[in-house]
């Protein structure tokens, strides 16, 4: 959560102000979608007690849109040829209101809600007794938890100019909210836009930021604003008069995008949604939101400055980060056991307790792993492939760093050393961003590793990101940020790939299956069973899905098999078949990541049973068979469509130093780039180096193609 709105969560009265923009689609229809998930929000804040009181806009266009085609179906083919007049607005207004609220009315009645329409005019507020009367009337509807749905009334406004004049006490929808945050003491005011929130300049531009803390001194000169809303009076520049005039009296704004299914909900949670004005906000310590473009440009610049060394100098660098490793390795254990004792403390479970602790031995591991990637051959710059275009015209295809790479990983501190020695072994710049969980930890590695850098490169090359409110920032940066790698839980990876325009490459869940088929050899099916659960549960290539061949059953020696996982403390649950064949309680679904001691066990017909149910059930990591029949084998090594398909061996095996890659990034389950254990080739990409003497194309006139393939 944002440090900056805790407070948000405290808020009982809240103004929700919707335009026209998030009311209507393009082509001036209602936006049933988002009006339904709008409602469903308010209902949700209702039900928990807060009193919620709707602003929206909309009437006029949905009146434009009925009168428009009602004008059409009744007008003749001479009548189409004549020029078309602009219907009136207020005709509009008075058409589209009914209309308007008859569908809030609709949709708030399916939620079990009860709403009330308040339709106002400029006039209005210049009596004392209008805004007196106004306030009982919104208390008694918000004390029966009815939501007042507030619009101007543009059929009878009596201003001359009622979509373009801006004098008066108030002169749009937005400017009637700000109006009414004051009015009904609201405890906080959310702007609903068609973008985001506030940007430094149009929402379109390749170099607008969006501004999360709207700070009058710091904003103001800097911030231009691109064309009003496509539909509505008001657009950005009428959402922060309105904004400024609220936080001016007291309450605080949050403008955000209504486009979102929860954006309502995750601004009342106080996360860092939108733009927020706060009249206090010049005062708070607010982190810049250019310092992760700072931090990304400058893993950039060191980057490049690390490809432009030797592959001997590169080299050391692995190697002095090794040393540096084991010589600090007693204060990094002090400083992960406090990780681990704050993580008991806190009732974590004991599978992320086991991710995060660094076993003894675990340091000499990792420094043994990063010099295994130092002594490989160097793999930048690596030509893969030599042709001559034509005679003297030879082109050659290289290897080269991505760039930039950002990686968000939880629990494991191990996992920092590993990607950091990738890095520089692909010559990429590095931000780093590791679970709260595991802060000190990082802290003291990210400290150690950058320590060994030489300043010729400069200690920037690796970031490491302390808060969870720049991760927003850093996922915009598509231009200046390569490739994003989440290691974590399935939310973490779909929260990722929903919030970013920057390729992501990982995995969101881990389930992995063994199926022991009938003819097995059943020692070898439980070593390879035992040690795919029990040797390091909470992994990702741990098994989670036992399957077995039907045929099995009529031995004793299925039941062997689970003693013996029972045995090893696991817990099991059975599919449908395994529930009443083995006695085992019924499992809710196939499609879980347990990454504990706990697994499925299901019963399959033979070898096409089991890859359909690794299919439709599993998520492509890694899978493996158990048979001495090398036709089903290859069957099943061959149609199983999986980042790792294995014959007579563990799962467990599916990983980057197993595999001799030195280390991994991260396992892949993508089909694009790489997949699998992601080690320095993952990390790379390539480009074409020409060499010529003077040729043009000129039309292909006189060059005679040869497309020869050249020796290495």
């Amino acid at each position: 959560m944002d440090s900056t709105r805790a407070f948000i969560r405290d808020a009982k009265r809240v103004i929700v102000k919707v335009g026209t923009a998030v009311v209507t689609r393009s082509d001036g229809r209602l936006a049933l979608g988002r009006l339904g998930s709008l409602c469903e929000q308010v209902k949700e804040l209702n039900s928990r007690g807060l009193d919620v009181i709707l602003v929206t806009s909309g009437a006029v266009g949905v009146g434009r849109q009925r009168l428009g085609y009602r004008k059409l179906v009744h007008s003749s083919f001479a009548d189409l040829q004549k020029p078309q007049l602009e219907l009136d607005g207020k005709a509009c207004a008075a058409v589209g209101q009914s209309g308007l609220m008859a569908l809030y009315d609709s949709l708030f009645s399916q939620l079990d809600v009860t709403s009330s329409q308040l339709l106002v005019t400029d006039n209005d507020f210049k009596s004392e007794d209008f805004r007196m009367q106004l306030c009982e009337t919104v208390n008694s509807l918000l004390d029966l938890r009815v939501i007042p749905v507030f619009n101007e009334n543009d059929a009878i406004s009596t201003r001359k100019a009622p979509y373009e004049d801006s004098s008066g006490i108030f002169w749009d929808n937005d400017s009637l909210a700000g109006l009414l945050a004051m009015e009904l003491k609201a405890d906080l005011l959310i702007l609903l836009s068609d973008v985001e929130g506030l940007y430094s300049g149009p929402p379109g531009e390749p170099h607008s930021k969006i501004i999360h803390t709207y700070i009058k001194e710091r904003h103001d000169g800097e911030i231009t604003f691109g064309d009003k809303s496509r539909v509505g009076r008001g657009g950005m520049t009428a959402k922060v008069k309105a904004a400024v005039l609220a936080t001016a009296s007291g309450t605080p704004v949050v403008i955000t995008s209504g486009f979102a299914t929860d954006n309502i909900v995750k601004v009342l949670q106080g996360e860092r949604v939108g733009t927020l004005f706060h009249q206090k906000a010049s005062s708070w310590v607010v982190p810049n939101e250019d310092e992760a473009r700072e931090m990304a440009v400058s893993a950039r610049e060191c980057s490049r400055r690390l490809q432009k060394l030797s592959a001997e100098d590169r080299r050391k660098i692995l190697l002095d980060i090794a040393d540096a490793l084991e010589a600090n390795q007693e204060l990094i254990k002090i400083e992960n056991d406090a990780d681990v004792a704050a993580a008991l403390q806190s009732g974590y479970e004991k599978s992320l307790i086991s991710r995060l602790t660094m076993k003894p031995g675990k340091i000499f591991s990792l420094s043994k792993s990063i010099r295994v990637l130092a002594d490989m051959e160097d793999p930048i710059g690596h030509i893969l492939k030599r042709t001559e275009l034509a005679d003297g015209l030879v082109l050659e295809k290289t290897s080269c760093p991505l760039g930039v790479l950002l990686i968000v990983f939880e629990s494991r501190p191990d996992a920092l050393v590993q990607i950091a020695s990738l890095a520089v072994r692909s010559g990429n710049g590095l931000l780093l961003k590791g679970g709260k969980e595991a802060m000190r930890s990082n802290a003291i590695l990210h400290k150690v590793i950058t320590g060994a850098i030489p300043n010729t490169v400069g200690e920037q090359l690796i970031g490491l990101v302390t808060s969870r409110d720049e991760i927003p920032d850093l996922l915009k940066l598509d231009d200046v940020i390569d490739l994003v790698i989440p290691r974590g839980s399935n939310k973490l990876v779909s929260e990722i790939k929903a919030t970013t325009k920057i390729p992501v490459l990982g995995h969101s869940d881990g389930i992995c299956h063994v199926y022991i088929d009938k003819s097995a050899n059943m020692e070898m099916a439980k070593r390879i069973v035992l040690d795919a659960k029990t040797d390091y549960p909470a992994a990702c290539n741990a098994m989670e899905t036992l399957l077995i061949h039907k045929d099995l059953l009529k031995s004793d020696i299925i039941n062997d098999l689970i003693v013996d996982l029972r045995g090893e403390g696991i817990e099991l649950y059975g599919g449908p078949r395994a529930n009443e064949e083995l006695d085992i309680p019924l499992v809710h679904s196939f499609h879980h990541e347990y990454s504990s001691t706990a697994c499925t066990v299901e019963i399959v017909d033979d070898i096409h049973a089991a890859i359909d149910h690794i299919h439709q059930h599993g998520s492509a990591h890694t899978d493996c068979i158990v048979t001495e029949d090398r036709e089903v084998a290859e069957l099943f090594l061959h149609q199983v469509d999986s980042a790792a398909v294995f014959h007579n061996a563990s799962t467990r095996f599916c990983d980057g130093a197993r595999f001799g890659l030195g280390a991994e990034v991260g396992i892949s389950t993508s089909r694009i780039h790489a997949r699998g254990p992601v080690g320095v080739d993952g990390l790379l990409t390539t480009r074409w180096l020409l060499r010529g003497n003077g040729q043009v194309v000129d039309g292909d006139k006189e060059l005679v193609y040869t497309h020869k393939n050249l020796p290495l």
